[in-house]
């Protein structure tokens, strides 16, 4: 009888031997960096992006929401097939046992996820996604929703993702109430206190004329001013950080901060305007989400990550990004505040100024009523409230969260831009290198960028970091419980 027990125990011991060789060895041949799958379908997400950018104009809310989305559904797929990791929205779906926790099974499971996800979401882009499926030796019409198999546990993670953030805020399909079945429809009704032509309140928002490039002129509409009613996904609510006000017309401060403008307006180098226009992010925009993602996909190169380490910080790194969004929509549709465009008019009426003239005149002495920011006619400023700026929070919560992930600031990153390439083509500047050493370093050189563009002042870039970091700190709390590494404490 023991000396059955002990060839049992034996055998056991040599399977589990064996499986932990296999394991060892798949680890060693497993694809790193850009060639592991998480990361080949986050460039995916980018092409997918910048189509979508190209198709609809700039709506960085709401392509922010379809990354985090995404990313969130290719974490639940990824999570059954993980020993601790717990999904978002993938209920009643049990974690397949030990053996079937292979690299393959997992590829398969998060490009099912990213592929209904996608679809969902990209819907303009189905064919791309196809064939990438195809590339992959995947069948895309396999829409099977066995929760033992990958390919069945990816579809169903991407349509739990998709019939939970039905409602949720964002008004995707036109189902509040109001909206008359369409897409993105304002349904609260939001009306600038001043138009276009009349600075009723100079403290407010005031839509600006843009060109249309055919010789006529338009002024947007706010962009998704319902934005601070979407349902945040690590954070209780859209205004759990709201910031305190900015400053008023008649503080010194704003008086300062609006001359502050002017100045660095009127004193760009050329170092200055390429970053204002690699953060302005140009022709083929992926967004400030996306963007903050072609960050992550940096480090991933960088630090050669597994398919588990990718999946895991493009989570995180997106889940910050959709929600910082949420945050600093709360916070400019509060305080409903003004940008630069009208208070430099409002400060310097009647007053000589030297400021950017507009394409192909450079700086000029004009009256401080016709200044205008660094940036084409045709995309003049964001057409929504100022306080805070989305690029400080979007970048102040992807950067904390990037080093908070990562256990490090240091960063490394450097482009080679034109300077002028993007705003002044016929007036182009000398060949710079913006380099970016740290995480934090780089957020605070995109929030600045905003500033010498003539898009924001301080306080909406200084609140708007903060208010970033804050979002990632709360948003680190939500990605340990989820990767079953401690509890969230909420």
């Amino acid at each position: 009888m023991k000396r059955a027990i002990l060839l049992l125990f034996v055998i056991a011991t040599l399977l589990n031997c064996k499986q932990k060789t296999e394991q060892s060895a798949d680890a060693a041949m497993e694809p790193k960096g850009a060639d592991n799958i998480a990361y080949q379908w986050s460039e995916m997400a980018i092409t997918a992006t910048a189509n979508d950018t190209e198709m609809f104009k700039p709506r960085p809310t709401i392509t922010s929401r379809f990354l985090g989305l995404i990313f969130v559904s290719i974490f639940d797929a990824w999570s059954r097939y993980d020993e601790k990791a717990i999904p978002v929205y993938l209920d009643g779906v049990e974690r397949r046992p030990s053996d079937e926790q292979t690299l393959k099974n997992k590829e398969i499971a998060i490009s099912y996820a990213a592929y209904r996800a996608m679809n969902e979401y990209y819907y303009s882009d189905q064919e791309l996604f196809t064939n990438f499926m195809v590339e992959l030796g995947l069948d895309p019409n396999n829409e099977s929703l066995d929760p033992t198999t990958p390919e069945g546990i990816g579809n169903l993670a991407a349509k739990a993702v998709i019939e939970a953030r039905k409602g949720d805020g964002a008004n995707q399909y036109g189902e509040e109430e109001g909206s008359n079945g369409e897409p993105y429809f304002d349904y609260t009704g939001y009306e600038p206190v001043n138009p276009v032509d009349q600075n009723n309140d100079p403290n407010r928002w005031q839509p600006k004329y843009f060109s249309d490039g055919k010789g006529g002129k338009f002024a947007p509409g706010c962009l998704t001013p319902f934005w601070d009613k979407v349902e945040p996904v690590s954070l209780k609510s859209g205004d759990q950080f709201r910031p305190g006000p900015p400053p008023k017309i008649g503080s010194k401060q704003l008086e300062e901060e609006v001359k502050e403008v002017i100045e660095m307006q009127a004193n760009l180098t050329d170092e200055q305007k390429a970053l204002v226009e690699f953060m302005r992010d140009g022709p083929q925009s992926v967004q400030q989400a996306g963007h903050w993602l072609k960050f992550a996909q940096e480090v991933s190169i960088r630090d050669d990550h597994t398919l588990d380490e990718d999946v895991k910080m493009f989570f995180y790194n997106q889940v910050v990004a959709m929600d910082a969004f949420i945050a600093s929509w709360d916070s400019k549709m509060y305080y409903d505040f003004a940008r630069p465009f009208a208070l430099v008019h409002e400060y310097y009426d009647q007053q000589k100024i030297k400021a950017w003239g507009g394409v192909g005149k450079g700086m000029v002495e004009m009256d401080g009523n016709q200044w205008r920011p660094y940036s084409p006619d045709t995309f003049l400023c964001p057409p929504f409230p100022s306080y805070t700026s989305g690029h400080s929070t979007i970048s102040g919560g992807c950067a904390e969260a990037l080093k908070l992930w990562t256990g490090s600031d240091e960063f490394g990153s450097e482009v080679e831009l034109v300077a002028g390439a993007m705003t002044e083509p016929d007036n182009l500047g000398d060949t710079v290198t913006l380099k970016f050493p740290t995480f934090s370093k780089t957020a605070e050189m995109a929030g600045i960028s905003r500033v010498l563009g003539g898009y924001h002042i301080q306080a909406d870039n200084i609140a708007g970091l903060e208010l970033g970091r804050d979002v990632a700190r709360e948003a680190w709390k939500f990605y340990k419980k989820h990767i079953g590494e401690e509890e969230e404490q909420m």
